[in-house]
């Protein structure tokens, strides 16, 4: 199915609900009033439902649970929070789609955002930006399991979803790849420009005509998001390690590598978004 086709197909493209193109909005922002992020979050009692359960789960380990919006804003930051009401959304647009196991895909996402944050720091990148980026970096993933099941399931029978070499079989295959197909959502959405360029450049961050930074975060912190699903060892990290992004945005190579990091975990009890 060509690119066009696939982004016609129905529920491929969901409409970003009002709250969170609100949310969306506040990117631009240079300070965000907390009381009126929290207020518009409540407004749509599903979405702070999703929130809540998300934010309590033994995922976040917080030492107290939250009970609101508001609540969760002053415990978590509004990174945190923003972007959880995003990916909530969108796992309630495809809140069932066929050959994926969805806690592992939420998972996943879930520590490719921890670590895009936790790789923007220490080399002064946008962090808020990095991390929500990173949060809904896969959702292309999602997008074609729903508009093409068949050719996607004779997929990952072959290369899993979450394997290394998966982008660049898409892109064999049809043509483009989950990183383009997430794009045109966050287009759609209205995310903020570098955001759209993170996410569409992610598999191939500095082979093309546009530098942003965030896509070479997303391309490092995917990589050690999905060797953490395949139970990689350190020879495995050592030799996969993507080090032509890694020395251009000046990336210690040891904060990733180590076979246990801060900011990734495996915890029995997912945080769990559908």
């Amino acid at each position: 199915m060509n690119f066009e086709k696939l982004l016609k197909q129905p529920n491929t493209l969901p409409s970003a609900p009002k709250v969170v193109r609100k949310l969306i909005d506040t990117f631009n922002q240079e300070e965000v009033d907390l009381m009126y992020a929290a207020s518009v979050i409540e407004d749509d009692p599903v979405l702070t439902a999703k929130l809540l359960k998300m934010a309590n789960s033994a995922f976040f380990g917080l030492t107290r649970n939250v009970s609101n919006a508001r609540d969760a804003i002053n415990v978590m930051g509004l990174i945190k929070v923003r972007a959880l009401v995003i990916g909530a959304s969108l796992s309630e647009g495809f809140h069932c789609v066929a050959s994926v196991n969805l806690n592992q895909f939420w998972r996943y996402s879930m520590n490719s955002a921890n670590l895009s944050r936790y790789i923007a720091l220490p080399i002064k990148i946008d962090e808020s930006t990095a991390f929500t980026a990173g949060l809904v970096h896969g959702i292309g993933e999602l997008m074609m399991h729903a508009a093409m099941p068949e050719a996607m399931l004779d997929l990952d029978r072959s290369i899993p979803m979450l394997d290394l070499k998966r982008a660049r079989a898409e892109q064999g295959l049809f043509g483009y790849s989950y990183a383009e197909v997430g794009a045109a959502l966050a287009r759609e959405w209205r995310f903020p420009k570098k955001m759209i360029d993170a996410i569409q450049h992610q598999a191939a961050p500095f082979d093309n005509d546009v530098y942003e930074p965030i896509a070479g975060v997303i391309h490092v912190a995917s990589w050690r998001a999905r060797a953490q699903e395949l139970s990689m060892n350190t020879e495995g990290l050592i030799n996969t390690y993507p080090d032509p992004v890694g020395l251009i945005l000046g990336i210690d190579p040891d904060i990733v590598i180590g076979e246990e990091i801060p900011s990734l975990t495996r915890e029995s009890q997912e945080a769990e978004t559908a």
